[in-house]
């Protein structure tokens, strides 16, 4: 057996001798955290099923096609691996999304082509800005978001920018 086979006992153990070491409820405590658990999941749950009906039509659209097609060229003048577009369109929205798109690259460019690099690479090192934003504006019950949208997607672009230059200049193309 090794050591993190009793990681999770220890840490049970440790907190529960703590917690009759200063006479806490661990029963009561544990089901008021609960509580407002579940309180929390049902007030960001309908940020959450707007966010993926909203991911859902714009995939159905074609709308990622349609972007991608129009990016071409700019992939093109500057060396960026066009098959990679879909992922960059679709990681700020959508995680499991951006992930299929990403083992669809993988297992038709190739595991150890640059596209297939270029997409691990900006796996990552992005966020899916739009689904975090979702959960942590609806969990603290902020409408409205100034400038955190723009500055994630900044930040997003930034990393799409760096990582792609420097998987070309380990990689090369």
């Amino acid at each position: 057996m090794s050591v993190t086979d009793w990681i999770i006992p220890l840490i049970t153990v440790f907190v529960l001798t703590y917690a009759a070491f200063k006479r806490v409820d661990v029963f009561g405590a544990f089901c008021e955290g609960a509580s407002e658990g579940l309180k929390t999941c049902a007030e960001i749950l309908p940020a959450l099923v707007l966010l993926l009906v909203c991911i859902g039509m714009f995939r159905a659209s074609g709308a990622v096609e349609l972007l991608t097609k129009a990016l071409e060229p700019l992939c093109a003048a500057v060396g960026f691996p066009s098959e990679v577009m879909p992922l960059v369109v679709l990681r700020p929205f959508s995680g499991s999304g951006a992930m299929a798109v990403y083992n669809e690259i993988a297992s038709s460019a190739g595991a150890d082509t640059f596209a297939e690099r270029v997409a691990a690479t900006l796996i990552g090192s992005s966020e899916t800005t739009f689904y975090t934003a979702a959960v942590y504006f609806s969990a603290v019950r902020c409408h409205r978001t100034r400038c955190a949208i723009p500055a994630a997607l900044i930040s997003d672009c930034t990393a799409w920018i760096v990582c792609g230059a420097v998987v070309f200049l380990f990689f090369g193309a």
